[in-house]
C-alpha cells in the first residue's frame, strides 16, 4: 500500500460552548471532552461573545445557553447562523414552555435541550445534531401535555417533495405533536386507534421521519401548533 496515498484523518467535529456560568461550562467540557473526534474549540461567558467566538472559531456545533447576559440565546443564535450558517445549534434552557421551544426553532436551532438531561443526553443529542439530525429534549415532548389548546380549522395542504398531506393527517400529525397518545388522538378525533396507528405511519413514511422529535419540529415550521398566550 502507497503511504502517501494513505487515508487522512478525519477532521475533528469542532463544538463551541456558551453559558455565563464557569460552572456549566466546565460540566458540559467534562461531558464531551472525552468523547474521540470531538473538539471543544472555544468557550463564550455571553451571547456577544458567542457570535464573536463563532465568526472567529467557525465551529461546526455552537451549545448556547437561552439566558445569557449582552444577548440571550436566541437572538445570538439568529445572528450566528446569519453570519455562519454552516455552525448548527444546541439550545439549553430550564425552560419547558412551548413558547421558547418555538422561538428558537424559528430562530434556526436544530437541537434544544433541558439543562436537567444535559448530563444523560447531551451526547446523543451531538451524536444527532452530528448526523444531520434534530435532537429535541424528552422531558419537554415525551410526557403527556395537558391543557394545551390546538387549532382544530381546516388546514391546507402541504407539499412535501411529491407527497402531500391530506387535512386529517396534519390533523393528526399537530395532535401527535401536541403530545396526544395514539388512543387521545383516536378520541378526539373519532376513529378508531387502528385508523390513527395508519395515518401515523403513513406520515412517517411521507415525511421520512423515525422520531417524534422530527414530528415536533415540522409541526412548530408549518405553524400547526397554538401556543398558549400569556395570562
Amino acid at each position: 500500500m502507497d503511504l502517501n496515498t494513505a487515508r487522512k484523518p478525519m477532521k475533528p467535529y469542532r463544538i463551541l460552548i456558551a453559558d455565563d456560568h464557569e460552572i456549566v461550562r466546565r460540566g458540559l467540557r467534562v461531558l464531551l471532552q472525552g468523547r474521540e473526534g470531538w473538539e471543544i474549540c472555544g468557550e463564550a461567558s455571553d451571547g456577544a461573545d458567542a457570535v464573536s467566538k463563532v465568526m472567529q472559531l467557525k465551529p461546526d456545533l455552537a451549545i448556547l445557553d437561552i439566558k445569557m447576559p449582552m444577548l440571550n440565546g436566541l437572538e445570538a443564535t439568529r445572528q450566528i447562523l446569519q453570519h455562519e450558517p454552516g455552525t448548527t445549534v444546541l439550545v439549553l434552557t430550564i425552560d419547558e414552555s412551548e413558547h421558547v421551544f418555538r422561538e428558537a426553532v424559528k430562530a434556526g436551532a436544530k437541537g434544544f435541550l433541558h439543562k436537567s438531561e444535559a448530563a444523560r443526553s447531551l451526547k446523543d443529542a451531538v451524536e444527532s445534531l452530528q448526523r444531520g439530525q434534530e435532537f429535541v429534549s424528552s422531558q419537554t415532548w415525551d410526557r403527556p401535555v395537558e391543557g394545551r389548546m390546538y387549532d382544530r380549522s381546516p388546514v391546507a395542504l402541504v407539499e412535501v417533495g411529491r407527497n402531500r398531506l391530506t387535512p386529517r393527517e396534519l390533523e393528526i400529525v399537530q395532535l401527535l405533536a401536541e403530545g396526544k397518545t395514539s388512543k387521545e388522538v383516536s378520541s378526539l378525533l373519532g376513529i378508531s386507534v387502528k385508523t390513527t396507528e395508519t395515518h401515523r405511519s403513513n406520515i412517517m413514511r411521507k415525511l421520512n421521519f423515525h422520531s417524534v422529535s422530527q414530528l415536533v419540529m415540522y409541526a412548530v415550521r408549518n405553524n400547526l401548533l397554538r401556543v398558549p398566550q400569556e395570562p
